[in-house]
Formats: C-alpha cells, sequence, structure tokens
C-alpha cells in the first residue's frame, strides 16, 4: 500500500495472537506508518516487537497518551476495549475495535470491507468502528454475492471454530492435551474450555442465552441484519469448538429468493473479492482450514451444490484465517479504507 502521507498507528493488545497477526500484516501490506505504539498491559510493557524493519517498544497502555495516534487498532479483549476506547477515540484516535463490545450500538458502524465498506463513513458519530465477530466475517463475505444477486431469506449455518479463536491459552491447552493423550497420559487438564478440546468436539461457545442459543451463536444473527442492512434476514447458527488450531470451517445452507443454480453461484463466487472458489467433485477437491485458508487472505468457498431438500436452497462449505481476515486483515482493510477515502 503505497501512500505519500503517513500516520501514527497504536496497536491495543500488540503482544496477543492477534495482535501479533496485526503487526504483521502491517508490515506485509505496507502500511504508511509513521509512528507505531504497541499497546499491552505493564507486565509487557519494555517487551520489542518487529514491524516494517524497525523495532518498536511496548508501551504499558494505562499510561499512553492517545492524541499521539491517528488510528487505533484494539484486539485485547472486550473490558479493554470497553474502558480505553472511548478514550481514545474522545482523544481524537479512531479506534477499529476486534471485540464484541461496541458491535450492536446503532452509531458505531459494523463492518466487512468486501461487503458494506460504505458503512466506515459512520465513524464520525463516534470516532469507533467495530469488526465483526470472525464466523460472521467469512460466512459473509461468501454469501454478500449471492445476497446481491437473487437475495436470501434464510441462512442455516453450523461453524467448525478454531481454538485460537479463544487466544494463546487455548492453543497451549489444545497441544498439551494432544501431547499427554498420544503419550498414553489420560489425566489432562481442562481449564480454557468446559471440556476436553483435544480429540473432541465441543458444542459450545461463549454463555448460553435464554433462547437457547449462545452468544456466539446470537452475534452471527445480530451482525449479520445489521451489516446486510436487513433485519428481515433469517439466521439460525449452530457454533461448535474443534481441535484445530487455526482456521475457521463453516457448513451453510441458504435459502435465496429467487432460484440460482450451483453453476451460477461458482460463476458469481470466482469474481468475488476476497474470495476463492476451490470445488472440484473430486477427493481433495476442495479448502480445508489448515491446508488451504491459515495464512492466506481469502475467504474459500467448497462444496457448492444446490440442496436437495428444498427448491430455493444452497449449500456452500466456506474456510478462512479466523485470526487473519477474522480479525487482524479485516481490521486493516477498514484502515486502509478509513485513510485512503476519509481522513
Amino acid at each position: 500500500m503505497k501512500m505519500s502521507k503517513k500516520y501514527d498507528v497504536c496497536v491495543v493488545g500488540a503482544t496477543g495472537a492477534v495482535g501479533e497477526t496485526i503487526l504483521s500484516i502491517l508490515d506485509e501490506r505496507d502500511f504508511p506508518i509513521n509512528n507505531l505504539y504497541p499497546l499491552a498491559s505493564k507486565n509487557s510493557a519494555g517487551k520489542r516487537v518487529f514491524c516494517q524493519g524497525k523495532s518498536w517498544t511496548v508501551q504499558d497502555l494505562d499510561t499512553f497518551d492517545f492524541s499521539q495516534a491517528q488510528v487505533g487498532l484494539f484486539s485485547a479483549g472486550g473490558s479493554i476495549s470497553e474502558k480505553y476506547a472511548p478514550i481514545a477515540a474522545e482523544a481524537g484516535c479512531i479506534v477499529i475495535d476486534n471485540t464484541a463490545h461496541f458491535r450492536r450500538d446503532k452509531d458505531v458502524p459494523l463492518v466487512v470491507p468486501e461487503v458494506n465498506p460504505h458503512a466506515i463513513a459512520g465513524y464520525t458519530q463516534r470516532n469507533i468502528i467495530a469488526n465483526p465477530n470472525c464466523s460472521t466475517i467469512q460466512m459473509l463475505v461468501a454469501l454478500k454475492p449471492i445476497y446481491d444477486a437473487v437475495g436470501i431469506e434464510r441462512i442455516n449455518v453450523a461453524t467448525y471454530q478454531a481454538v485460537s479463536g479463544s487466544g494463546k491459552e487455548a492453543i497451549s491447552e489444545l497441544i498439551d492435551q494432544a501431547t499427554k493423550l498420544l503419550s498414553g497420559n489420560t489425566e489432562v487438564d481442562v481449564k480454557v474450555y468446559p471440556k476436553q478440546i483435544a480429540f473432541n468436539v465441543v458444542p459450545h461457545i461463549d454463555v448460553f442465552q435464554e433462547n437457547g442459543y449462545t452468544k456466539e451463536e446470537m452475534k452471527m444473527v445480530w451482525e449479520t441484519q445489521k451489516i446486510f442492512e436487513d433485519d428481515d434476514i433469517l439466521v439460525n447458527p449452530t457454533a461448535v469448538r474443534v481441535p484445530v488450531i487455526y482456521g475457521h470451517s463453516e457448513a451453510i445452507n441458504i435459502e435465496t429468493k429467487k432460484k440460482i443454480t450451483a453453476v451460477e453461484a461458482t460463476k458469481i463466487l470466482s469474481k468475488a473479492s476476497g474470495v476463492t472458489v476451490m470445488d472440484k467433485r473430486e477427493d481433495g477437491g476442495y479448502a480445508t482450514p489448515f491446508v488451504e485458508a491459515t495464512n492466506h487472505n481469502d475467504t474459500f468457498v467448497s462444496r457448492i451444490r444446490e440442496d436437495i431438500s428444498h427448491e430455493k436452497g444452497l449449500n456452500l462449505w466456506v474456510v478462512s484465517d479466523n485470526i487473519r481476515k477474522g480479525a487482524a486483515l479485516n481490521s486493516i482493510q477498514i484502515a486502509e479504507i478509513l485513510i485512503q477515502e476519509y481522513l
């Protein structure tokens, strides 16, 4: 990304899993950085991080003066964003927040650049832009071209979500459990999730709501309606944690307003921004989270087929790197549009 003007950027949660990826992508995409301020808790202050050929010192978030930065990339958890994002915004730093804290606020835009980039303009209301849930992002990147072409009445989706969505501790727990079990030790520590995750599947992400769905599932409902600006679209999600380190997968069934064939859908998706279609009806002719999605920016779509049980139904298998497109990359894409079109 080549621009003559450069910007002062702070990264909140710079030493976390998403924060580290943000720094990497800022480097890869040559984001126009003047000064970079990596921020974390005082326990991490003084550490060094590297970006764009320079070494930068991690500073204490609690004492940082946000008036020094024009753009803030937040990825340190909802309670941190709740406290510090308004402080940053008030100081003139435009916050792009990776947590769920602001997503449902009507005066905070919720943005997927391939889907609703126009919404970024709403940042002026509070100086905050929200990054959607990782599962919502990849689903809507894949569905927006179809939504535009024929409309969508209903989305049924089952997610298969990697442990990296829970942070570094979850990654360590999966690796530790798997190592012990493969060594013949049946006693494993279970701390991050309610049940053992190694060699297991847990149909539970986030807290349960009164309607029986979890908050993670309801996020996909609320966020889809907000991003599509369509309160009538129906979403029926089931969110599942699987023993995969990186890359979320989704089995999606949609009911469209007008009939669309698998061939037509494939042609549309093949031309869509941020989408890679990998759909050969043969062994291995489909995308998987680890082999294809990890460390890639695109959302992969496979298994495109017409629903044999519904006249206007269509099935898709969608995988994406949840840390890159599901968090870090999406935030930086928002920042790129922000500085190109609004600052």
